[in-house]
């Protein structure tokens, strides 16, 4: 018996459908959808982890699968599907069960005007806010949080230190990010608001990934939207700017699912993974993806076996 069904991204041949859309977006990841169901929630019949599409989120599946394997929970592995905007509809459509999520970026995803930076905060208003049929499980110890940052020529060039100096130089520098963030809270539409800060160009690139990265190298972006655990940070020696009036919330990881698959057994195992997994660790499991080209789900299972977390017995 396979231990796991992965499928390789969203065009896997044969495996998955074609995104459906309609009027108010992407509704479904096969078709047709159907309903998110309700009931006191069972695994008894496996359940299916989402990822989006970055290298972290992808190893945190494969994380969760790994812990939710070794309690007996038949799971599938969908990983690379896009960004939140796909991810949490297709949750709540019924194609997945579960996903690795960040409270601040959740939180102003389903409440644009939410307010709370705290942890405990956070968790307590995306409990009041998620949709019906979701909720949050416990939160982990792990935190990635976004970062914006330049490359230390930059910095003393224009004298950046921290978002707010980017408004000394509105309409001069040019942002490079994955083309959501142009309109999130978190990203182009809250530096303004909050600090008043316009770019000359908006560049739409990725998430923390080659293409924003070798931008920022080459100079043909000046900042960046970076994830605090991504090593390049530190060996280019790039400065995130500070976040003074705290735009930015904290993004401990936890885990997004749907009721219908929210039992004992997986609350357990995957609370045990969150009390576990530091954001060191997340960092290292990253580099060895990004860096040593790794596969992530290698990477993820080596990493809960040398925990203990697969053992049987």
């Amino acid at each position: 018996m396979n231990r796991r069904t992965l499928l390789g991204g969203l065009f896997a041949a044969g495996s998955v459908t074609v995104l459906s859309a309609c009027s108010s977006g992407i509704t479904s990841l096969e078709g047709e959808g159907g309903a998110a169901g309700s009931g006191g929630g069972s695994s008894k019949g496996g359940l299916t982890i989402g990822t989006a599409n970055f290298t972290e989120n992808q190893v945190l599946g494969f994380l969760y699968a790994a812990v939710l394997t070794a309690a007996g929970v038949k799971v599938t592995v969908r990983p690379n599907l896009g960004t939140r905007e796909i991810l949490v509809p297709a949750l709540r459509g019924g194609d997945i069960d579960l996903l690795p999520e960040y409270q601040g970026a959740l939180l102003h995803y389903v409440d644009p005007k939410a307010t709370a930076t705290e942890e405990g905060e956070m968790q307590n208003a995306l409990t009041m806010a998620l949709p019906a049929g979701l909720q949050v499980l416990p939160y982990g110890m792990a935190e990635d949080s976004d970062a914006f940052a330049v490359t230390r020529e930059t910095a003393e060039k224009y004298g950046l230190a921290s978002l707010a100096d980017l408004r000394k130089q509105n309409r001069k520098l040019v942002i490079g990010a994955a083309p959501e963030v142009k309109k999130r809270q978190v990203g182009v539409v809250g530096l303004k608001d909050v600090y008043g800060v316009e770019f000359k160009e908006f560049k739409s690139l990725d998430s923390s990934g080659p293409l924003v990265k070798g931008a920022l190298k080459k100079g043909d972006v000046d900042v960046a939207n970076l994830f605090t655990t991504d090593t390049d940070i530190k060996e280019n020696g790039w400065v995130v700017l500070t976040d003074p009036k705290n735009l930015i919330p904290g993004q401990h990881v936890v885990p997004l699912i749907a009721d219908r698959k929210a039992d004992a057994t997986v609350r357990k195992a995957l609370a045990e993974l969150g009390n576990v997994l530091t954001t060191a660790d997340l960092t290292e499991l990253n580099r060895l993806v990004d860096k040593d080209k790794k596969d992530p789900q290698d990477v993820a299972d080596d990493y809960a076996a040398r925990k203990g977390l697969t053992a049987t017995g």
